[in-house]
C-alpha cells in the first residue's frame, strides 16, 4: 500500500518507511507488530496531510489514511477476537545485551485499570545482586511488602519447593512467561554505570517472553 507517490514527499519518508514495515508484517500474519506499525504510520500520514496544501495530494493521501485505517481496524478485530478465544499469542525476543527492556516496558501495556491483583510465580532468585542468601532475601521481601502496604497494595508471599514455571499473570486475562523468568538482567558493573537504576539501559540476557490473553484467567 505504501505507493510511489507518497515516496516522492521527503516530508512521508518516515510514514512510508513504517508503513512499508506493517504491510511486510501483516503478510506474516504477525498481527499485533503490524496493528502497531499501522498505527504510527496513519499517525504520520495525519501530520503529513496537515501540512499538504495541494488538494490533490490531500485527497491521495484521505484514501491512503482510510484504506490503512481500515486494515488496522479489520486486525485490531481479529485480535480482540483471538483474545477472547483464550488464542492470543504474542512474542517478543530479547538478544543477548539488548537494552529498553525494563519491567515498566514489558508490562505497562497490560497494567490497565482493571487490574486489581496479580499473581507472580519464579522458581528462585540466584544471582547475588539480586540478594545473597535466603535471610537477605526474605529481610528485602519483607521490606517490599511493608512499603506496599503504605501505598495500599497487599503483597502476599508463598514459597514452594517444587514450583519450576515462570509466570505471571493479572486478573484482566494478561498472562506473561518469560524464559529467564524476572532474572534476565545481566549485573550492573557498578553503582554508578548507566542501568543500575534504569533498567531501559540495562543490558539483558538473551530470553524469549511469551504474552497469552485469556478473559478467563484465575489464580490457581
Amino acid at each position: 500500500m505504501a505507493g510511489s507517490r507518497l515516496r516522492q514527499d521527503p516530508e512521508s519518508t518516515a510514514a512510508v518507511t513504517v508503513l512499508k514495515r506493517a504491510v511486510e508484517l501483516d503478510s506474516e500474519s504477525r498481527y499485533p507488530q503490524a496493528l502497531v506499525c499501522y498505527q504510527e504510520g496513519i499517525d504520520l500520514l495525519l501530520q503529513v496531510l496537515k501540512g499538504t496544501k495541494d488538494d490533490t495530494k490531500k485527497c491521495n493521501l484521505r484514501k491512503k489514511i482510510s484504506d490503512y485505517m481500515d486494515r488496522a481496524e479489520n486486525i485490531k478485530k481479529y485480535l480482540d477476537q483471538e483474545k477472547e478465544d483464550g488464542k492470543y499469542h504474542k512474542q517478543i525476543k530479547i538478544e543477548e545485551n539488548a537494552t529498553g527492556f525494563s519491567y515498566e516496558s514489558l508490562f505497562q501495556e497490560y497494567l490497565n485499570g482493571t487490574v486489581t491483583e496479580v499473581w507472580i510465580e519464579d522458581p528462585y532468585i540466584r544471582h547475588t545482586h539480586q540478594g545473597s542468601g535466603k535471610e537477605q532475601q526474605s529481610n528485602g521481601l519483607q521490606e517490599i511488602k511493608e512499603s506496599l502496604w503504605s501505598h495500599g497494595v497487599v503483597l502476599e508471599l508463598e514459597y514452594s519447593s517444587s514450583i519450576h514455571d515462570r509466570e505471571i499473570r493479572f486478573n484482566n486475562g494478561w498472562m506473561i512467561k518469560i524464559g529467564r523468568g524476572l532474572d534476565y538482567f545481566k549485573k550492573p558493573q557498578s553503582r554508578f554505570s548507566l542501568g543500575y537504576c534504569d533498567f531501559d539501559l540495562r543490558p539483558c540476557h538473551e530470553t524469549t517472553v511469551d504474552i497469552f490473553h485469556n478473559k478467563h484467567t484465575k489464580k490457581i
